[in-house]
This record gives C-alpha cells, sequence and structure tokens, in this order.
C-alpha cells in the first residue's frame, strides 16, 4: 500500500533487441487478492497499448496484437511495461512481470467470423421524429466495451447488438486504448449502424470519454490535457458517470470546464434521486446532457440504448451534433423523449408528464404530441408525478 501511495503507476524497462518478432508480457500475481492493470509503450514513448485488469498477459507482434493492442514494428530500444497498482491490500500484493522477446512472429489466434447482419424484422423499433430544417435526430448509445478492454464481445458483436437494439449509432469507448478504432468502419457497415471512434480515459480519480478519432488521450496526464488535445484533434470530451460509486469524477479543470457530460448513467436507477440533476446545475449552466449504458457483457442484463442520447445531425455527422450541443436523452429508443426545435421543446409520448424548465419552472403535458417554450440554455427535463426523470434535453 505504501508503493501505491507514493506512486500508484510503475514503468518496468524491457529490452527488445534488433530482429524481435513478437513481444509477450505475462503478468502475475496471487489471484483474488487485489487488481493490477497492465499497459504497454514503445522506445520512443509512443502508446503500444493497455488492457488494464481485463488480462494478465498480451503479445504484440508487426502483423497482429493482442485486443487492446496496436501491432506495428517492434524497434529496437528499451520499451516499458506499465503496471498500474489499482487496488491493493493493506498487507501487499507480490507480483512479477515477465517479458519474452523472441525472433520468430506467431501465428495470430483464430479469428471469429463476423455473425450475419441484422435483419430489418429483427431491428427493434424506435420512435419516428420530426427533422429539422435539413437535420435529423439520430438514437444511440455513447458508452460501450468490447474484448478490447473489459468487455466481453468482439466490436462486430457489439455492433450487431446495436443494430438489433434499434440505434443509429454506437460509441465505442473501450479503456485507455484505441486499438479498436480501424475495426470501427467495416464492423458498423456489416450491420448498418454508425461506429463512433471513442475512448474511455480511466484513471482512479475519474473517467471521461473522448470520441472521435484524436489519437491516443494519455491518461497519465491531467485532464487539462485531455480536453486541449481531444479539441485539437477535432473531437468532444465527455465526464462520464460524474457520482457513479468508486469511479465518480474527482480531477480538476484548471483552465475551463467541459460542456458535456454524462448525465444520465446506468448507475442512476432510482430517477427521483436528484444528485446528478444537482451536480450539472454546479457544474456548468450550459451543459450538454449525455447517456450512456457502459455496456460491457449481455449478462450484466444492461442493454445498449439504456439510455438513449439522441443527437440532431446533418448528413449523418453525429460528432459535429454532438460538439454543437445538440442533444437529448431518453430511457430507451421507444420512450417518451423530449427534442429540442430552434426555440419550442417537442415532447412525446409524455402525456401526464412534468416539463421542468431550468430555472424550476413547472408544466403539466397534456397530450402525446406536445410543442411548448424552451428557454435559451440549460437543461430541461420531463418527470413523472413522483419526480422521476423520464427524459433530458439541452
Amino acid at each position: 500500500m505504501e508503493q501505491r501511495a507514493r506512486a500508484i503507476l510503475r514503468e518496468l524497462p524491457v529490452e527488445v533487441p534488433r530482429g524481435t518478432g513478437a513481444l509477450t508480457v505475462a503478468l502475475s500475481h496471487p489471484p483474488g487478492r487485489g487488481v493490477l492493470d497492465l499497459g504497454l509503450l514503445g522506445p520512443e514513448g509512443e502508446f503500444r497499448g493497455w488492457s488494464g485488469g481485463a488480462r494478465d498477459t498480451f503479445t504484440v507482434t508487426q502483423g497482429w496484437a493482442t485486443p487492446g493492442y496496436l501491432p506495428g514494428p517492434l524497434h529496437p530500444g528499451t520499451w516499458r511495461v506499465l503496471v498500474r497498482l489499482h487496488r491493493i491490500p493493506p498487507e501487499g500484493l507480490p507480483y512479477r512481470v515477465r517479458a519474452l522477446a523472441t525472433g520468430r512472429t506467431p501465428a495470430p489466434p483464430p479469428e471469429d467470423l463476423p455473425p450475419p447482419p441484422v435483419a430489418p424484422r429483427e431491428r427493434r423499433s424506435r420512435r419516428a421524429v420530426p427533422a429539422a430544417d435539413g437535420a435529423r435526430w439520430l438514437a444511440g448509445d455513447l458508452h460501450a466495451h468490447t474484448v478490447h478492454s473489459d468487455g466481453s464481445l468482439t466490436v462486430d458483436e457489439l455492433a450487431r447488438c446495436a443494430a438489433l437494439a434499434g440505434l443509429d449509432f454506437l460509441a465505442v469507448t473501450d479503456h485507455n486504448t484505441v486499438s479498436h478504432h480501424p475495426l470501427l468502419p467495416a464492423a458498423g457497415a456489416r450491420q448498418d449502424v454508425l461506429l463512433l471512434p471513442g475512448q474511455e480515459v480511466t484513471t482512479d480519480l475519474g473517467h471521461a470519454n473522448v470520441f472521435g478519432d484524436t489519437g491516443w488521450i494519455d491518461f497519465r496526464r491531467g485532464a487539462d490535457s485531455w480536453l486541449a488535445r481531444a479539441e485539437a484533434h477535432g473531437g468532444v470530451l465527455s465526464v462520464n458517470h460524474p457520482l457513479a460509486g468508486d469511479c465518480a469524477w474527482q480531477l480538476p479543470f484548471t483552465r475551463r470546464r467541459p460542456r458535456h457530460a454524462e448525465l444520465w448513467h446506468h448507475t442512476w436507477t432510482d430517477r427521483r434521486h436528484g444528485a446528478p440533476l444537482a451536480w450539472a446545475r454546479a457544474w456548468r449552466e450550459d451543459l450538454v446532457p449525455l447517456g450512456g449504458s457502459d455496456f460491457h457483457r449481455p449478462q450484466d442484463g444492461r442493454p445498449l440504448g439504456a439510455p438513449t442520447t439522441w443527437v440532431l445531425c446533418r448528413d449523418g455527422d453525429v460528432l459535429g451534433g454532438l460538439a454543437a450541443g445538440h442533444t437529448a436523452v431518453s430511457a430507451a429508443p421507444d420512450a417518451p423523449v423530449l427534442l429540442r426545435y430552434g426555440g419550442e421543446l417537442l415532447a412525446l409520448d409524455a402525456d401526464g408528464t412534468v416539463l421542468v424548465r431550468p430555472d424550476g419552472e413547472r408544466r403539466v403535458v397534456r397530450g402525446d404530441t406536445v410543442r411548448l417554450p424552451a428557454a435559451p440554455r440549460g437543461v430541461h427535463r420531463l418527470e413523472t408525478h413522483q419526480g422521476g426523470v423520464l427524459a433530458l434535453s439541452t
């Protein structure tokens, strides 16, 4: 524990000789007593992979790599294995790291065939919503994981789940890695769903999603640098699940706070609980609310699209719609929703609910398709008569 208190991240040098065809690293420690995370940097400090605590061994070669890691040249020099002391018991946690550099390049593991495309009749229906001056509201999920971090599904399998859920888009946000990004376009095309490149920048003091093809965000640096890197490369940063258990947001932004936040996370199980709304008001008056299921595996019982984030897009540009702050969140693709059209809000399937404006003014919704005046900015919401949140909108 003392070592973790001094420095949570260790960098272990590994000499990679000229002519290396494969580098394999294995971590061992007493099972069940703690959690250690793994990663890899190249000889120039370049990112070559991260798997966190999801696996205890990985291989990198020129042509292939374990999910979470990047294939490519194995240049000679001093590489660094990253070991993060994530959870260490009071008595300590002995561990051992072994690295093997070999001249022979092993054959890659056999790949599973992509699952068949989802037929139109198999897709969950999602509500039809009016277009707005040439833009369309698209329904998606902004938080999901694959085998490239601690999820159980391949990128193709996750894409099929998104299509079955009736989503238009899905952000694939594996922890501290971008190894899944090259696979997204083809997998999305096979299932007719847009897969948005993302990464969940993950630390013990908070997580943030970065959307877009920004390159790797270095989680070892401060949150200011994450935001600067994201914006410099055309991406969007969102603070994730700011009030969620042991990964609540505790990191400072010393220049300015980002506008986007995953206000509706699957951990918000009792939506009469107003802490996320109170946090949003304290964070920024013009906060842009997002939602994410934080999907990891089907057996968890948290399906994709629960909640659903709606983004108003032109020409299918989800990232552009996110950057502009044109978002809404509902419990599911076919649940009641509150959408902004200029100075008005459109409430669908919300008869008998209450619209709460950013200034606290409340108005009962009467009818299944109702237009209501919107405040210039701030988070609007639909509530039940018991105060449970049904939908959010900017």
